[in-house]
């Protein structure tokens, strides 16, 4: 199943400078993995914001929750989750 997640980062601004780089970093290893493992397709920077918009293609909703839950920022993250299915119009094979 692919999903399309917004996530919005908010990072407490009394929260140290070294306990946030080490958050980032443990989160860009983990997002990385994922995507390697083709569980986090694709990932998109917002322009302007601390924000992404990212596909993830998972098995199910339970699968999403695990993955999402465990990013180390997410206790500091908006997120939107949106189902996503193929488009009848499509070109693309590797879309379902």
């Amino acid at each position: 199943m692919l999903f399309q997640v917004e996530m919005t980062v908010k990072l407490p601004p009394e929260m140290p400078v070294e306990r946030a780089a080490e958050i980032k970093a443990s989160e860009k290893a983990y997002a990385q993995d994922l995507q390697r493992a083709g569980k986090w397709r694709h990932l998109w920077r917002v322009a302007g914001s601390y924000s992404n918009v990212s596909i993830f293609d998972v098995e199910d909703n339970a699968e999403l929750q695990d993955l999402v839950s465990n990013l180390p920022l997410f206790p500091y993250m908006e997120i939107s989750v949106k189902p996503l299915c193929r488009h009848p119009s499509s070109i693309r094979d590797d879309d379902s």
